[in-house]
């Protein structure tokens, strides 16, 4: 750009307008980012949506729904949702391992996803197998530090109506 061309007095006229507007863009991205920090912070519960309290065996636990929407597409994993659960107080010591999935679990070890994180919220992602139906059941498996294992089922329309919603949606398309 040379001396006093048109497009040098341009680009020195609007140089300043263009910074400030790359200041201003990603402030269209903060009420996003403030919903997921509360989330993470759990100021907002335990997530999105809560399921209320699961009884399994004798102890009792909080569940709640992450996100509520679709399920989210992991590619060859297939679709995956999240979950979250916490214990109450006198609980937690005595519960060893907590695990998720739809259908019920034919072993200890095909019990689904382990649920992980701080004892006052532990996520679970579950893997939404192929053949499911919106009559299905969630199941919450907790294994005891004295080897007793329970379970507890939750019906799918009650502890994610979105993934229902997304369940009817997708067979109507097929």
């Amino acid at each position: 750009m040379s001396g006093n061309s048109k497009l040098r007095r341009q680009w020195l006229r609007w140089r300043f307008h263009l910074s400030a507007l790359l200041v201003l863009i990603p402030l269209g991205f903060m009420p996003q980012y403030f919903h997921d920090a509360r989330l993470d912070r759990g100021s907002r519960g335990l997530g999105e949506r809560e399921i209320g309290a699961v009884q399994v065996g004798p102890w009792t636990a909080r569940m709640a729904e992450w996100e509520v929407g679709e399920p989210e597409d992991e590619g060859r994993a297939g679709f995956v949702k999240a979950f979250t659960l916490v214990f109450c107080d006198s609980c937690y010591p005595q519960v060893k391992a907590a695990y998720l999935r739809i259908g019920q679990p034919r072993s200890l070890r095909a019990a689904g996803g382990l649920f992980a994180g701080a004892r006052h919220q532990q996520f679970a992602e579950v893997t939404i197998p192929a053949r499911v139906t919106p009559a299905d059941e969630l199941w919450l498996t907790v294994e005891g530090w004295d080897g007793a294992v329970h379970q507890a089922q939750i019906p799918l329309d009650k502890a994610s109506p979105s993934l229902v919603a997304w369940l009817e949606e997708t067979r109507s398309n097929r």
